[in-house]
């Protein structure tokens, strides 16, 4: 089995695991040589968990390319509210971003036009159409109401994990999947998970819907190490990322977890950019050696 495992984040519903994997070997060599480590990794070191294709429509003549999705497609409740959150992450990062006001996302088609239109003029969403930022926010909600489809991606990842995986590197909501795998998989041999552009941190919508749940006991949440005690958690965010809208982990998961903020320039979360850093080549080559 591969000595690295790669879990992909939103998005990537029409590539697959051997085109992804094309994009990440390079650039997580490219880390290592910015870490100024002698690791390099092959093809056969690095396995790619493709799960995206969950999320991908059956094909049907004459239709083409993501569902033509409008504001009026982003349901009340869960995706209405990550919304909010995405619109203040962004105006908190970028200057040409206009801030939501206090009554925005008022369960109105109105105010989520306004969201998606905010957010359409900013760095992070640049060049993604409408349906594309409305079909982010359906998979994000879809893997956490489908048991049967979160229960397939987790096992996407699962089943890549053998006796010689020493590292686990996931995105975006792949960082999501990739968590709830390892901590169903009890006993298993993974020394280290990087987690680069992460949403686990949002609490209510991510952290409290974690599979296990978090302890909640007359505090704030306390969510399971997904491993064992020696298990080294290194965590990469953009602070423009607006999917990692929570950069520091610890609170949540606790000391151990390494956070760190790293700079992506324009491509703030990108799962490549976040690859190159130095400090994510030295993660996975502490977590080989």
């Amino acid at each position: 089995m591969a000595r690295v495992v790669a879990v992909h984040g939103i998005g990537k519903q029409t590539l697959g695991e051997e085109t992804l994997r094309k994009e990440w070997l390079p650039a997580l060599n490219d880390g290592l040589t910015r870490a100024g480590t002698a690791v390099r990794l092959a093809e056969p070191d690095v396995e790619m968990a493709f799960y995206g294709d969950l999320f991908r429509p059956h094909g049907e003549f004459l239709a083409v390319g993501d569902p033509p999705y409008t504001a009026a497609d982003v349901d009340e409740g869960f995706e209405q509210e990550l919304l909010l959150e995405w619109w203040q992450a962004a105006a908190a990062s970028d200057p040409s971003v206009v801030p939501p006001g206090a009554d925005t996302l008022a369960s109105t088609p109105r105010s989520v036009q306004a969201a998606l239109r905010a957010l359409s003029g900013s760095r992070f969403f640049a060049g993604v159409a409408l349906r594309g930022m409305v079909l982010d926010l359906k998979q994000v909600h879809t893997y956490l109401i489908d048991p049967i489809l979160r229960a397939q991606a987790q096992a996407r990842v699962t089943d890549q994990i053998g006796e010689d995986t020493r590292v686990v590197v996931a995105h975006s909501l792949g960082s999501v999947v990739a968590y709830e795998a390892l901590c169903a998989r009890p006993g298993h041999q993974v020394r280290a998970l990087v987690t680069i552009g992460s949403p686990l941190g949002i609490e209510n919508l991510i952290l409290h819907r974690l599979q296990p749940a978090p302890l909640t006991l007359d505090g704030p949440p306390r969510a399971v190490w997904p491993g064992r005690a020696g298990l080294v958690w290194t965590n990469l965010a953009d602070e423009g990322d607006v999917v990692a809208l929570v950069k520091d982990l610890r609170p949540a998961f606790g000391e151990q977890v390494r956070c760190a903020i790293v700079c992506n320039g324009a491509r703030v979360h990108d799962a490549v950019a976040y690859l190159t850093d130095a400090l994510c080549g030295q993660a996975v080559a502490d977590g080989l050696a």
